[in-house]
This record gives C-alpha cells, structure tokens and sequence, in this order.
C-alpha cells in the first residue's frame, strides 16, 4: 500500500503539470482537508516543492539512466520518476529503499505498464550516482548552473550575464532553496519587540530583519490560521525587500497616495500604517477577486485609510483627476525572477520572450501613472524580477520621455539600503547577498508640470 503523502504528493504535481495550478492552494487545500496527520503533513510539502525546486536537476539525472528522454516520457511517469529521485537523492531521512518501493508501488497504481521502467532507473541511478556528470562549467557555464542548481537555461544565462559565473552561481543556489519567511509588525498595535514575545508564547521563534525596520524572520515552523496574533491583526506576511520597497516611498501623514497594482495588498497596507492610517490611499487592481483580498486585509489588520478600486491601470487614468497623489508606487505586473523559489512552478512556465513584453506594460503603467502625480510629488516603480529589461531600462525609457522625473538615489532615505544601491541610485536585492527576495526599486520625483 504507498503512503498518503506520497500519494498526495503525486496527484498534487499531476494537477500542477495538467492545470497550471499554483503548488501553495494545492498544498494548502490538502492540509486543511485534514487527510494528513502529524509527520505525513511535513513530508507532504517537502515532496511538492523539494520535486518543484530540483525538477531541472531530477530531469538531467533520468535523463542519464533513461533511454527515453525525459521530455518523451509520459507526464505520470516523469512525475513518479522525479518523486522517487527526489527522495533518493535530496532526502537524508529517506532510506533508498523505501523511495524506490514506495514510487514501484505508486507506479502500479497510476502508471502500471511502465512500473517496470521506473524501478529499472530508480535503482540505476541509485548505483551510478557517483558517475552522474554535469555539462563542464568552463565551456558550457548556463548548461552546468541551470542542471546543477534546477533553472531554465535562459534565465540562468541572462544572471551570468549580469553577474559573472562566481555570482550566478550563488544566485541559482539561493533561488532554488526554500525562502526565507518574513513577516511584518503591525506598527498601528504592536512593536516590534513586544510582537518577537508574543510570538514566541505562542511557540513560534522569530529574529529582526537585518534592513527591515518592522520584519521579523519567522525560524521555526508556524501554521498561520491557528496563531491568535495573526487574528489579531498584529502581522502580515511580507518579504523584507518588499517591505523596504514601501518604506522607499517614505508617505507621510495627510498624504494622498496610489497605489496601481495593489493586489494583494502587502504594500499598500504597509504605506497606510507607516502614516499611522492617516492618510488617503487608493489601492488599485483590475480583478475584483484579488480587490477582495485587499479587503480582508486591511479588515483584519485595523486599517480604515485604504480603498479598494477598481481599475486597469494599462490604460489611461481619466477617472483619477490629474496632479491629484502626493505618493505613487507603480508595483508592476513582472515576470517574478526574484521570487521564483517561492513559486518554483512557475519558472517553467516562463519564456525568454516574457522580459521585453511585460517591459511594454511597465512602461505604460509609469506613463500613466505621472500624470496623476503632483508637482512636487514622489513615485516609486518596483518590480520582483532581476531582469535588466524590467527595471533599469523600464525607467531609463520612462525618463527619457517625461523630463519632469529625477532620480532620487534610495540611500538618501533609507541609509541602510546603501548595501543595495546600484550605480545609478537604484535599490536592487539579491537573495545571495542579502538573504531576501530579488527586487529592484526606483525612487523617482516629478519637479514641475511635464
């Protein structure tokens, strides 16, 4: 009989592969049906995203013990061979043994005639693992990185561009591990102290953030829904380089701010305590679902300065008067290549040609976005992504075009963002650098009418 999580594990990466679904709702849905216990919920999540983080890697593994290539085999196969090498081979706690029986016996059950098959490359790869050969980082250096670390060659190839190979290496590295889990105080309750020992009351060991003035590091395992300090509103979940995207924006009490692409909700509610909830701010999306999610937030955390809009900011803002927002923060749609170890789904289904065209987009969001700025006023464009296309050039066109914007370097209001400073003043982390999401942050203000 195979295990429960391991048979969930299977069909939870059979739904991704068919349906595209996010790996986080599918594992989330499946703890909270409540048919794993204990342990088995542990191993359960390990299973999804360990095969998710590793699937590059795993697929140049069969692809060295299988006489069809990995790309041929059929999805359940693939998926079971991926599930068994994973736990052969990434695993400590797993006996060999049982991950090769435990995957023969899912196999018999999904993929029968073909049961054979797997366990003929299971055991192969488990005897030749130590002749297991990698491209030659000299001569093909995206090809060893992006087999080595689990990255899409393209996207690999763009970091060592940027980079250099040392670099990208430890950039692969620290994107195909789990992320860190950070989480923001919320200052309109609770400081950030006196949150660390109500957290640690309730069992859960957090640290400061390092930059992050209001984030704490969450270290030890925690289950949200069950935490009487997350209903109380006393914290959201928010990476530390978002968080210092927010502070960039710097808002001030009275101020009327725009926030374009709010959904979920992280940023803007951020920007609403930063002036102590004294302010007026307009959190934007186009998709009334995701508008909903706004809401909850803002209900949950006490904040009454937020609201909720409806709108596409792709297209011209006429329904927002001109010159009317002291702030802006333009947190544009974005191919995510900072954040892709935390949906490690998605990498794969990302293209080389995504940069340059969500580029267009970005471009428009800013355009329409400056209009509605005061004399005077301050914007923020940001993005998660580590491309060039996406940031740098985004700003480089939009400035070029609109004379009125100035760079204002982010070290000048937020010092300690100096260790991510770019050349040009920009703000860029690094998660190998600076244990946090990969973001990038122009802090830009408008001196007259364009």
């Amino acid at each position: 009989m195979t295990s429960a999580p391991r048979n969930a594990a299977f069909h939870t990466l059979l739904r991704i592969e068919k349906e595209r679904s996010y790996a986080d709702i599918l594992i989330n849905h499946e703890l909270q049906s409540g048919a794993l216990n204990g342990p088995d919920r542990g191993l359960y999540t390990e299973l999804v995203y360990g095969t998710l983080r590793k699937q590059g890697t795993l697929d140049h593994i069969i692809g060295r013990f299988s006489k069809t290539p990995p790309a041929r085999l059929e999805r359940a196969v693939i998926l079971l061979l991926r599930l068994g090498l994973y736990q052969m081979f990434f695993l400590d706690r797993v006996p060999v043994s049982a991950a090769v029986n435990e995957t023969v016996n899912l196999a018999k059950q999904y993929a029968a005639k073909a049961a054979g098959f797997i366990n003929a490359v299971l055991r192969s790869a488990d005897r030749g693992r130590d002749s297991i050969s990698y491209p030659d980082p000299g001569k093909e250096p995206a090809a060893f990185l992006a087999a080595s670390h689990s990255h899409p060659l393209w996207i690999v190839a763009g970091w060592l561009k940027q980079l250099g190979f040392a670099e990208a290496a430890e950039l692969a590295a620290a994107l195909s591990a789990p992320p860190p889990f950070t989480i923001r105080v919320n200052r309109l309750k609770i400081e950030r102290d006196v949150l660390q020992k109500r957290l640690q009351a309730e069992g859960v060991t957090a640290v400061p953030c390092r930059y992050a003035p209001d984030g704490l590091t969450v270290t030890s395992s925690v289950s949200l829904p069950h935490l009487q300090c997350f209903a109380e509103g006393l914290f959201s979940v928010q990476d530390e380089a978002s968080q210092l995207t927010a502070l960039l924006l710097a808002p001030r009490p009275g101020d009327a701010i725009l926030d374009l692409c709010a959904a979920p909700g992280g940023k803007a509610t951020y920007l609403a305590e930063l002036t102590g909830d004294r302010c007026t701010l307009a959190a934007c999306d186009r998709n009334p679902r995701k508008l909903a999610l706004i809401r909850e937030g803002t209900e949950r955390l006490g904040i009454e300065s937020v609201t909720p809009t409806l709108l596409d900011a792709t297209k011209p803002l006429e329904r927002l008067q001109a010159g009317l927002f002291d702030r802006i923060l333009v947190d544009a749609p974005c191919s995510g290549l900072g954040v892709i170890h935390r949906n490690p789904e998605g990498k794969w289904w990302k293209v080389p040609t995504d940069p340059a065209r969500l580029a267009v987009t970005q471009l428009a969001l800013l355009g329409n976005a400056a209009a509605r700025l005061k004399p005077g006023g301050t914007l923020v464009y940001s993005t998660c992504s580590t491309s060039l296309e996406e940031n740098e050039q985004v700003v480089e066109n939009f400035l070029n075009d609109h004379p009125a914007f100035v760079i204002e370097p982010v070290s000048r209001i937020l010092p300690q963002t100096a260790a991510m400073e770019t050349a040009s003043g920009f703000f860029r982390s690094w998660p190998h650098r600076h244990g946090m999401d990969g973001f990038f942050a122009a802090r830009l203000s408008k001196s007259g009418e364009e």
